[in-house]
């Protein structure tokens, strides 16, 4: 007897033959093994859980007695996971994966919907390509839910890697693994400066470098790689770079602060070019026009390397490799 193309012998083998099964292995185990790699330390991975850390802790303690090693060691912060407990996360990975996309399957078998898509994107793209292709999926395959998140490359990765994105559109991050991923590039990301429209250099432009380091300034996070960038061009041309400095991930905060203030704001060309001018949302903002260029390195198409993406996914990466076709 056969079942989708197993025989049932060999599917009883893997369901009753299986020792980790045997000797109590849930799948409770394999969430808080993921979570305690993710965190680096257990209290943080029973938060996530909404657990105790004594619970989380013995839940521990049982996975290492049921494989007979030992899965984490303490490490300078926290814990790190030992070779035993890092084979294990990885194949754990991909049994929640596997089931996250079983329970999404089913869910779209119940309510007869396109399917769904979870996807993340670096501003620049979000703007020019995954607009235009969620355009395109939502008129041509009703029913289809996306959900989009945009972030910086540094988290849209790690959220990939965690199973929380189909694919993002982004940059691997240089303390990553790059064979974790398959990757096709895209596009290169322009940036420009946000001033307010009552800027003093808006009177005499174009505004120079030296101009620049005396005023304020609202960054993203230091490491991000628009604020890297920025400062690259500062210390390459030996000017110093700014003193007075505002960090925030928050686009909302930045044109807040800028609109209102003499501060200047790094933010991509296509997002600075939709929020400012006369008859953009925020009238009040204005594309400080300079004397230099200012270039992101490109991004790509980002999938996680052995995971295959689900019929509404592929559909929805495929419109935006379209998109980006037509952009560049």
């Amino acid at each position: 007897m056969e079942r989708d193309g197993t025989d049932l012998g060999d599917f009883l083998a893997l369901t009753e033959d299986n020792p980790l099964l045997r000797a109590g292995l849930k799948m409770t185990h394999l969430r808080m093994l993921v979570m305690i790699e993710e965190h680096g330390q257990v209290s943080a991975a029973a938060a996530a859980l909404n657990m105790t850390q004594p619970a989380a802790s013995r839940m521990l303690a049982e996975m290492e007695a049921i494989v007979k090693s030992p899965l984490c060691q303490r490490a300078s912060r926290g814990v790190v996971l030992t070779k035993f407990g890092e084979a294990l996360a990885k194949r754990a990975k991909k049994i929640l994966l596997e089931l996250r996309e079983a329970s999404r399957e089913l869910a779209q078998m119940k309510s007869g919907s396109g399917g769904s898509v979870f996807i993340g994107s670096v501003t620049a793209p979000a703007i020019s390509m995954v607009v235009p292709a969620l355009r395109k999926a939502m008129d041509t395959y009703p029913g289809i839910e996306i959900s989009v998140q945009v972030e910086t490359s540094n988290i849209l990765a790690r959220e990939l890697l965690a199973a929380r994105h189909d694919f993002v559109i982004g940059r691997i991050p240089d303390d990553l693994d790059p064979s974790l991923f398959n990757a096709h590039e895209i596009g290169i990301e322009r940036a420009c400066l946000l001033v307010g429209k009552g800027h003093p250099l808006l009177a005499n432009p174009p505004a120079r470098l030296e101009d620049l380091s005396g005023y304020d300034w609202v960054f993203q996070p230091p490491g991000t790689l628009l604020r890297r960038t920025m400062e690259d061009v500062f210390l390459s041309q030996g000017v110093a770079l700014p003193r007075n400095i505002i960090n925030t991930p928050s686009i909302v905060l930045t044109l807040a602060i800028v609109s209102k203030t003499h501060a200047i704001a790094p933010l991509a060309y296509e997002m600075a070019e939709f929020l400012s001018g006369q008859h953009a949302p925020m009238g009040d903002i204005r594309i400080l026009p300079t004397d230099f260029e200012l270039s992101v390195k490109p991004y790509s198409l980002l999938t996680a390397k052995d995971r295959v993406l689900p019929p509404s996914a592929q559909l929805l990466y495929d419109l935006v490799l379209e998109e980006s076709r037509k952009v560049s």
